[in-house]
């Protein structure tokens, strides 16, 4: 990898992990435990969309760990890259598909990363009783997702080529 690529992912992953900050130490006001907009996936729907599945994976995965290690504890840290593993898998194949644009994209990755953490908070708790939370991880994930979208491709359309 040379330097300059090198500097963009230092790049991404410090602006990613700055969002997971910002949106750490704000409280969200919603009765269902979990629910975040997700501020961070800004970054990583720019990256899937201008620098390529690789990058986003990158981003993705390094920020998860990176927040996981400063702001919540191991467990935390296997929630959230079980969803975002299987965020950006549904990612990847439904923009390779080009039957989608960057919010559907976005949304089926919002939808997915909730479900991701859902079906591995059942397997860790050993109860099915977790899926009473699916509608409203549903609804956020879809309502969270088209914020993502629209914001990320603002991000791809006013960063300029040479940069991702």
């Amino acid at each position: 990898m040379n330097t300059k690529k090198t500097a963009r992912y230092g790049l991404l992953i410090a602006l990613a992990f700055i969002f997971s900050y910002i949106e750490s130490v704000i409280a969200a006001p919603v009765p269902v435990p979990g629910i975040k907009l997700g501020l961070a996936n800004v970054v990583v729907v720019a990256a899937l969309y201008r620098m390529g599945n690789g990058a986003a994976v990158a981003v993705s995965v390094v920020r998860v760990i990176l927040s996981g290690l400063t702001f919540n504890n191991a467990l935390m840290m296997v929630y959230s890259l079980s969803g975002c593993t299987l965020s950006l898998l549904v990612m990847a194949l439904l923009k390779k598909t080009k039957r989608f644009g960057i919010v559907g994209v976005s949304v089926a990755g919002g939808v997915m990363h909730n479900l991701g953490q859902l079906m591995v908070a059942a397997v860790i708790l050993e109860t099915s009783a977790l899926a009473y939370y699916f509608p409203a991880l549903l609804v956020s994930g879809c309502a969270a997702g088209c914020v993502i979208g629209i914001a990320g491709g603002e991000a791809v359309k006013r960063l300029p080529p040479s940069f991702l």
